[in-house]
C-alpha cells in the first residue's frame, strides 16, 4: 500500500546508553497522543527500567514479529504490521539494531526505511558510536568493535535530530543508582565502557557531529534564501596565503585572532590564478605554511580564480567567515598609486567581513615576483628574425611583377607578418610589420619609389595594416606565452602530485625521495648533506645517482663547486640539498625547494622512527627492572623477616617454649620460607625474561584456576575478600604464576585500605576480545593526578616510607601484567574507593 509522500524521521541521538533517549522519545509520544496524534509503539526496549516501562502505559503497541533461531526466540519490529495499522507516527527504539537471522532485512534501519516509504512518521533513538563514519573512532575510544552501524546519510537526512545530553559524572551516578543496568552489571559497566574518559570522548563526538549538521543546515538555508551577508553564528577566521615568506607571520596572527574566541575556526586559503601566470607562489613555503596551519588546528584550502580579490571574498562568504587576514602589499609606492592592489580591492569587496591588513618584513622588499621571460625559445626567435629579413624582400620581389591591387598586396604582407609572429613571437613580428609598411609604401603605393602617399585612402589602409599586424603579433605572442606557462604549471603540478603521492603512500625514505627528484629533472646526482655545526664538515646523509656530492656549491645556486654540483637548496644551517647535472631555471627551483623541504621532513621521520625503535627495548627493560626492584625491596622483606624472627626465637635458650609454641614458630618459618622460595623463583624467571632468555608462558587460563589460590595466599586477610565472578567467564591468555602474583598484590593493597566492615570485591567480565578482572575497595581512594605515581617503586603518594611497602606491589603488578600483554588501570569506585582493573586478551 503506497503513499504519495514519504514519512518524516525524527532521531534522538545520545553519546552513550542511559542518557535518556528512550525516555525522551516516550515522553514526546505521550505529549503527541494528548494532542490527538495517532502514535503507536513499534518496538521499545525498557532494559528493566521501571521509569521507561511506566511511560509505555496508555500507548498502543503493535505486536512484534517472533523469530526462532538456534533454539532462541527473538521479538523483532514487524514493519508489515505497522504499515497495515497505518498510524500517524510509530516509535522504533535502537535504530542500529541487527535483526535476527531470517528477517526480511538485516538491519532495523532498513525496516524503518520501508515504514517511511509508506508515508508513516518514525521516531527512533541512536547512540553516536553506531554512526558508520565514527565506527573506527568509537572502537578506538571504547576498545569494543562496533558491529551495528547506521549510514550517516540516513541520520543527516532526518527531518529532526535532537541531542539528548548528560555529563559523564551524572551518567555514572545514574548507573551507580541502578537506573541504567541491573545491579549485577553496574560494577563491570562502570569499570569498562562507562569510564569518565570514554564518556567524555563520546560526548564530544556527539556534540561535534550535531554541530556539523547544524552548520550544514545553516549554509544550506543561506544558499536557499540567497543570503550573502555573514551570519556570525561561529567565528571563522580566514587567512590568505600567497606562498611568500610572510605567510608564517599571517598564519600565526590569524591563529591568535581565532584563539580569542572559544570554538573559532581557522582556515587558510591560497588562490591559484586560472591562467597559470602567477609565479610568486613558492611550493616549499606553501607546504611549510600548510603544516603550520594544521599544527595550529586549522584547515588548508586551495581555490582557482582569475580575480584574486573576488575569489577570496567568494571563499570567505562560502564558509561564512567573519574575519579575513591579509598581508600588507609588497608592491612599490608607484604601483600602489596606479592600482589599488589585492588588499585594498578585497577590503572594498568584503562587506560585513572584517579585514585585517597585517604588516610584515617583506613589505619593503617589493613584490618579489620574477619578471616573466619570453614565451618562446631562442631558436624560434632567431627563426623569426631570419624570416623577417629574408622573406620580406623575397615577397616584394615575387609580387612586384604581378601588378596586383594594393589591398591584395597588403593582405599578402599581413599574412607574412602573422607567419613571423607564429614563428618568432612579438618583436620579430612588429619589426616585420614596420618593414612591410616601408616596402608597401616604396614599391606599391603611388607614387612608387617615393615615401609620399598620394591617396588618403592608401594612408588609412597602411595605418590599419600596421595596427592589425601589431595586434595580431601581440595576441599570438601572448597565446604562446600562456601555452608555455600552462605547460610549465601542468608539469610542476604533476611533479608536486607525485611528491604528494610519495608522502601519502608512506614512502618516506630519504633515498627514495632523492631518487624521484633525480628522475624528475634528469640529474646525474642528488645528495642530502648535513653537518653538526654551521662551521663543521659536511657529511652525506643520503644520495641518488653518482658519484655523490661531498660538498655543496660554494655560494649561489648554479655555481659549480669542486665536485661539479650545479645547484643547491639550503634547508637550514646544518642541512642542504645539492644536485649535479643540468642547470635548473627559477620555476624548476621552486619545485626543487619543495622536494628539499619534504626530504628534511622524511629525514626527521626516519630518525624519530629509529629513535623510537631503539627506545622501545630500553623502555621494556626498564619496566622489568622496575618491577624486579619493587619485588626485591618489598615482597622479599616480609617472609624473610618472619622466617628470621621464628628461627631466632627458637634458638633463644633463655626462653622455654612449649611444644605448641615451638610448632607454631616452625610453621611460621616454614610458611615464610615457602613464600620466599616461590617469590625468588618468580624473580629469577623475571630476570631471565628481562635478559631475553626466558619467555612468559602464556596459555588459556580459567579464572577459577588462579583466583582461589591467590585468595589463599593472603593468609588471615582472605576472610576480607569476596569474589563475584560469572560462571560463564571465558578463558584468557595469561601466565598462571605471574597472574597469581598480580592478584595477591592487588587484593592485599585493597584490603589494607578498605574499612573493616567493607569487604574487597573481586569481579570479572568480558568485552569483545578482552577479559577484565577487577579488585574493588571502598577505601579513601587515590586522587586522579596520583594514579600513575603509585606505580613508581618505593613511592607511596610521594611518601618514602618503605617499611609499609605500599605502592611497591602495584609497581610489580603492572610490570607482570604488561609482560603478559595486558594492562593494569586504576579508576575511582563510584561512591568512594579505588578499582584496579587487569585487562587480558581473551583466549581464542
Amino acid at each position: 500500500m503506497g503513499s504519495t509522500s514519504r514519512g518524516r524521521l525524527r532521531v534522538y541521538l545520545g553519546a552513550a546508553p542511559g542518557v535518556g533517549k528512550t525516555y525522551a522519545m516516550l515522553s514526546e509520544a505521550r505529549r503527541a497522543k494528548e494532542r490527538g496524534r495517532d502514535v503507536v509503539v513499534g518496538h521499545v526496549e525498557t532494559h528493566g527500567r521501571d521509569q521507561v516501562a511506566r511511560l509505555l502505559d496508555g500507548l498502543e503497541t503493535v505486536p512484534g514479529r517472533t523469530v526462532v533461531h538456534r533454539g532462541a526466540t527473538f521479538t523483532e519490529l514487524d514493519a508489515d504490521a505497522v504499515i497495515a495499522r497505518r498510524p500517524t507516527a510509530v516509535l522504533v527504539d535502537e535504530l542500529a539494531h541487527t535483526n535476527a537471522p531470517g528477517s526480511r532485512h538485516a538491519k532495523r534501519w532498513q525496516d524503518v526505511q520501508d515504514i517511511l516509504d509508506a508515508g508513516i512518521d518514525v521516531v527512533s533513538t541512536l547512540n553516536i558510536q553506531h554512526l558508520e563514519s565514527l565506527r573506527d573512532v568509537a572502537e578506538q575510544i571504547t576498545g569494543l568493535p562496533q558491529r551495528e552501524t547506521v549510514p550517516d546519510d540516513l541520520v543527516r537526512r532526518a527531518d529532526r535530530l535532537e541531542l539528548v545530553d548528560m555529563s559523564p559524572e551524572a551518567l555514572r551516578r545514574r548507573l551507580a543508582h541502578g537506573n541504567v543496568y541491573p545491579p549485577e552489571r553496574v560494577d563491570a559497566a562502570l569499570a569498562n565502557y562507562f569510564r569518565v574518559g570514554n564518556l567524555s570522548a563520546l560526548r564530544e563526538l556527539a556534540l561535534l557531529w550535531v554541530a556539523d549538521r547544524v552548520d550544514r543546515q545553516l549554509i544550506a538555508y543561506r544558499a536557499d534564501h540567497d543570503i550573502a551577508g555573514t551570519w556570525e553564528a561561529r567565528e571563522r577566521v580566514v587567512v590568505a596565503l600567497t606562498g611568500g615568506p610572510e605567510g608564517d607571520t599571517l598564519v600565526r596572527r590569524a591563529a591568535r585572532i581565532a584563539a580569542r574566541t572559544k570554538g573559532a575556526d581557522l582556515l587558510a586559503v591560497h588562490v591559484t590564478r586560472a591562467d597559470a601566470l602567477s609565479t610568486a607562489s613558492d611550493p616549499a613555503n606553501l607546504a611549510r605554511q600548510r603544516k603550520l596551519v594544521e599544527d595550529l588546528g586549522g584547515t588548508y584550502h586551495q581555490v582557482v580564480g582569475d580575480d584574486i580579490p573576488r575569489a577570496l571574498i567568494a571563499f570567505a562568504d562560502g564558509v561564512n567567515a567573519s574575519q579575513l587576514v591579509l598581508g600588507a602589499s609588497r608592491r612599490g609606492r608607484l604601483a600602489q598609486l596606479l592600482t589599488r592592489g589585492v588588499g585594498m580591492t578585497t577590503a572594498a569587496l568584503a562587506g560585513s567581513i572584517d579585514v585585517h591588513m597585517v604588516p610584515h618584513e617583506a613589505v619593503s622588499g617589493g613584490s618579489g615576483r620574477p619578471q616573466p621571460g619570453g614565451a618562446l625559445t631562442r631558436r624560434r626567435k632567431s627563426a623569426g628574425w631570419a624570416l623577417t629579413l629574408a622573406a620580406m624582400p623575397a615577397l616584394t620581389a615575387v609580387i612586384a611583377p604581378l601588378d596586383l591591387s594594393l589591398p591584395s598586396e597588403i593582405l599578402l604582407f599581413l599574412l607574412l607578418v602573422v607567419g613571423v609572429a607564429l614563428v618568432g613571437g612579438m618583436w620579430p613580428a612588429l619589426t616585420a610589420a614596420v618593414l612591410a609598411f616601408g616596402l608597401l609604401n616604396w614599391f606599391f603605393t603611388p607614387p612608387v619609389h617615393t615615401l609620399t602617399i598620394a591617396e588618403p585612402e592608401n594612408v588609412l589602409s597602411l595605418a590599419i595594416f600596421v595596427l592589425v599586424a601589431a595586434m595580431v603579433s601581440t595576441v599570438v605572442d601572448l597565446a604562446a606565452r600562456r601555452s608555455r606557462e600552462a605547460a610549465r604549471s601542468r608539469a610542476d603540478a604533476e611533479v608536486l602530485s607525485t611528491l604528494a603521492g610519495h608522502v601519502l603512500r608512506g614512502e618516506s625514505a630519504v633515498a627514495s625521495l632523492l631518487g624521484r627528484l633525480r628522475e624528475t629533472f634528469g640529474l646525474t646526482a642528488v645528495t642530502l648533506l648535513e653537518r653538526d655545526d654551521p662551521s663543521g664538515d659536511w657529511r652525506i646523509v643520503a644520495t641518488s645517482g653518482g658519484p655523490p656530492i661531498t660538498t655543496p656549491p660554494a655560494t649561489t645556486p648554479n655555481h659549480a663547486g669542486p665536485d661539479g654540483g650545479s645547484d643547491v637548496v639550503t634547508i637550514d644551517d646544518r642541512l642542504v640539498l645539492a644536485t649535479r647535472g643540468r642547470l635548473l631555471d627559477a620555476s624548476d627551483r621552486r619545485v626543487l625547494e619543495a622536494f628539499a623541504a619534504e626530504a628534511a621532513v622524511a629525514l626527521r621521520q626516519e630518525r624519530l622512527r629509529e629513535a623510537a625503535e631503539r627506545a622501545e627495548p630500553l623502555a621494556e627493560a626498564d619496566r622489568m627492572r622496575t618491577a624486579l626492584l619493587a619485588a626485591v625491596g618489598h615482597d622479599l622483606r616480609t617472609p624473610l623477616a618472619s622466617a628470621m624472627a621464628s628461627v631466632e626465637s627458637l634458638r633463644n635458650t633463655d626462653i622455654i617454649w612449649s611444644d605448641d609454641d615451638r610448632a607454631e614458630l616452625l610453621a611460621t618459618a616454614d610458611e615464610s620460607l615457602v613464600k620466599l622460595n616461590r617469590l625468588v623463583s618468580n624473580l629469577l624467571d623475571m630476570s631471565r625474561l628481562q635478559a631475553g632468555v626466558l619467555g612468559v608462558t602464556l596459555r588459556p587460563v580459567a579464572v577459577e584456576d588462579v583466583l582461589p589460590r591467590a585468595i589463599d595466599d593472603l593468609g588471615p586477610l582472605r576472610d576480607r575478600v569476596r569474589s563475584d565472578v560469572p560462571a560463564d567467564l571465558p578463558e584468557f591468555q595469561a601466565d598462571p604464576a605471574l597472574l597469581e602474583r598480580v592478584l595477591v598484590n592487588l587484593m592485599a593493597n585493597a584490603v589494607r585500605y578498605s574499612p573493616e566492615a567493607e569487604p574487597v570485591l573481586v569481579t570479572a567480565s568480558w568485552h569483545g576480545e578482552r577479559v577484565e578482572l577487577r579488585v574493588i575497595d571502598r577505601g579513601p581512594g587515590i586522587p586522579t593526578e596520583a594514579h600513575e605515581r603509585v606505580f613508581m617503586p618505593f613511592q607511596r603518594l610521594g611518601d618514602r616510607d618503605n617499611h609499609t611497602g605500599v605502592g611497591l606491589g602495584l609497581a610489580l603488578s603492572r610490570g607482570l601484567t604488561e609482560a603478559m600483554g595486558g594492562t593494569l588501570l586504576l579508576e575511582d569506585t563510584p561512591g568512594g574507593g579505588l578499582t584496579m582493573t587487569v585487562s587480558l586478551r581473551r583466549a581464542l
